[in-house]
């Protein structure tokens, strides 16, 4: 076992605090590395604050996890000292269940993936995520970050850059495909980002236009504010995909009714409430209402292999980990364009 510098929740209310937490020692099969960067991401702040269950304190979150290896246990096979590498959401799954098997362990239906943090693994411990100095992950769950990806930009697309691309690449979004993403924060922007390096036409769909000279930089054609009402009915059946990415209930009538013939309204944000859903607009023209989770270590890898590629980064904001508490603050009144990642250097300091 080794220790390392963290910062964990006590509460779900009290100010995260910077800790110590044990890692295991590497196994067989495990793959150790120092933390350099991760992401702060929403679901970082909901677990924290038991908005989606009580969690186990303490609790260090963090699923968007960049690093370089330093060491690898004894049969490991994909990884060697001074590799590049990430963890995103889940750390294990059951390996057995058709999910697994099929490469999307984050649906595995053997008991379920386990988390990067707020899970409990195969030694019965809690798991803890990347707001600290170091971690210690099976090779199966560890991903190739390509040299041509920062560290820095390189840990977001461990959870908003999966969670974008994976519905993109499902629905067949590409050249003469029209789409639109609803809000335009950490999941939002990446939505933007890979539609267009895709080939979509892609429309941003905001509240406002205060961040419209934003989308359209990032890559969006069209930007409209779904508060004017005009815009409902301007756009109406105009999209084959709609990527919602907000966490907030939303008139799905009025969003269905902007799909085409068989267009398909994807729900990536994760409301409190129950989102209504109207037969009519799905009935009229036989779209669909479908959700997605994450992806599977596979295609996290195909994802940050095509980023490589095609220059996709997402837009950060890097910082110490004393402004984590700020930070969230930040992200609740949506201060941040578009994603915070901290700097891990002084947990990896004794």
């Amino acid at each position: 076992m080794s220790t390392v510098s963290a910062y964990a929740a006590t509460s779900p209310t009290d100010p995260l605090s910077r800790t110590t937490i044990t890692r295991r020692d590497p196994g067989p099969h495990d793959v150790a590395f120092d933390i350099a960067f991760a992401g702060v991401c929403h679901s970082d702040i909901h677990t924290v604050k038991a908005e989606w269950g009580a969690p186990q304190y303490p609790l260090v979150p963090g699923h968007e996890i960049a690093g370089v290896v330093t060491a690898v246990g004894s049969e490991v096979t994909k990884y060697k000292v001074g590799d590049r590498v990430g963890v995103g959401c889940f750390v294990d799954s059951c390996r057995e269940c058709p999910s697994c098997l099929a490469g999307h362990e984050q649906y595995c239906t053997g008991g379920g993936m386990v988390g990067t943090y707020a899970g409990v693994g195969r030694d019965g411990q809690l798991t803890q995520g990347g707001y600290s100095g170091a971690i210690v992950v099976d090779e199966n769950y560890v991903l190739r970050i390509p040299d041509e990806i920062p560290l820095d930009a390189a840990a977001p697309l461990l959870c908003a850059g999966v969670t974008t691309y994976s519905p993109l690449r499902h629905w067949n979004v590409g050249p003469g495909k029209r789409i639109a993403v609803v809000g335009l924060g950490g999941l939002g922007h990446m939505a933007v980002k890979l539609g267009t390096a895709m080939g979509a036409e892609v429309t941003v769909l905001s509240q406002s236009l205060k961040k419209m000279e934003d989308g359209l930089r990032l890559g969006a054609q069209h930007y409209y504010a779904t508060s004017d009402p005009d815009t409902f009915k301007k756009l109406r059946g105009g999209f084959d995909v709609i990527l919602n990415t907000v966490s907030a209930s939303l008139d799905l009538g009025a969003y269905l009714n902007l799909l085409t013939l068989d267009g398909t309204l994807v729900e990536l944000g994760m409301p409190e409430s129950a989102l209504a859903v109207p037969p009519g607009p799905l009935v009229r023209m036989r779209r669909s209402v479908s959700g997605s989770l994450i992806g599977g270590i596979a295609e996290t890898q195909e994802m940050l292999d095509f980023c490589a590629e095609h220059g996709v980064r997402p837009e950060i904001e890097v910082i110490e980990p004393d402004y984590i508490n700020t930070a969230y603050e930040r992200v609740l009144a949506s201060d941040v364009r578009y994603r915070f990642v901290i700097d891990t250097e002084s947990l990896r300091q004794s």
